[in-house]
């Protein structure tokens, strides 16, 4: 009996493409798993102590300790991401699809980032307290003062800075480097997310910090072009060079440009500065354009994912 070669390196590719659309399906029906459920919880609910013992050292130890914490992790993921991936097409494929589409959902989370920040519009119809709380359940800034302005331009900064973290990097990662690329990412998100901050964690979090500025560096610039595909790249970079993130900029400019709506962080920064603040009419509208470019980056992931394994498979 012959075996096609072909037909055994298209497996992968196929395989990995259809947990993909079933991991976005997921996403779109369910949403986010319970935190008892949820590896990305289970990554925090170990961060935390680890973090909470490297504050306590020397700014020395502290570096050092969170840079080699950091970099364990991330190889323990990796190597156990490689494996699931590489073995997986020796599966049956009732058994690969779902594993894989288990691993990959929780890499990014795009129905929770849209319903959160649509459910602070829904709030402020009923009073501003409402729509600061569920403001801070997405920002850590201080929102005990914010009026409507502020609080719709907070909401709409999160959308876009957090489309990248929480769906374009992840799925740009997976499709450059498969299920261990988007592991890695999230893994370099959340670190970043619990260690990342100045203040008390400076030298604990600051490997991990950089490490996410890294990851995110080309995939915030691709944001950006999927939240205003036709606009001037100059304009752009102008406006992105106003916040300390030397990525965050990108995506939340891109969206202050293509809604003509002022985003600012008082006291940090204001992008897109002479136009208005947004209203009721914007954050729809700036729901419905990061919607566009989520669909969009998971098309192109797709796209990546089956032009690299495809072209992998018939080099000699």
């Amino acid at each position: 009996m012959s075996i096609n070669p072909s037909a055994l390196a298209s497996k992968p590719a196929s395989i990995l493409i259809v947990a993909l659309l079933l991991a976005w399906l997921w996403d779109a029906a369910l949403g986010e798993p319970p935190n008892a459920l949820h590896p990305v919880a289970w990554l925090g609910q170990l961060l935390k102590p680890l973090g909470d013992w490297l504050v306590a050292q020397s700014d020395f130890v502290a570096f050092v300790g969170g840079a080699l914490m950091w970099t364990v992790l991330v190889a323990i993921l990796a190597i156990a991401a490689y494996l699931c991936e590489r073995t997986a097409p020796t599966w049956p494929v009732w058994l690969a699809v779902p594993a894989l589409t288990l691993v990959l959902k929780p890499t990014f989370a795009w129905r929770m980032l849209r319903d959160e920040v649509a459910a602070v519009e829904q709030a402020l119809p009923h009073g501003r307290d409402a729509a600061r709380t569920q403001l801070a359940r997405l920002v850590s800034r201080d929102v005990s003062a914010m009026q409507a302005d502020a609080i719709r331009e907070s909401a709409i900064e999160t959308l876009a800075e957090n489309l990248n973290d929480s769906v374009v990097a992840p799925l740009f990662w997976f499709a450059i480097a498969g299920l261990p690329g988007a592991v890695i990412y999230r893994f370099a998100n959340t670190a970043d997310a619990m260690w990342g901050y100045r203040g008390r964690y400076e030298w604990a979090g600051k490997w991990a910090a950089r490490a996410d500025d890294v990851l995110s560096w080309l995939p915030a610039r691709i944001t950006a072009l999927l939240l205003w595909p036709w606009g001037h790249f100059s304009l752009l970079k102008h406006e992105a060079k106003h916040t300390p993130s030397p990525n965050g900029g990108w995506p939340m400019g891109a969206m202050a440009l293509r809604l003509g709506v002022r985003l600012r962080k008082p006291n940090v920064y204001a992008l897109n500065e002479a136009a208005p603040s947004p209203d009721a009419t914007h954050m729809a509208r700036a729901l419905r354009i990061a919607q566009t470019a989520a669909n969009s980056a998971l098309i192109f992931a797709a796209l990546g994912l089956w032009l690299r394994l495809t072209l992998g498979s018939q080099t000699p």
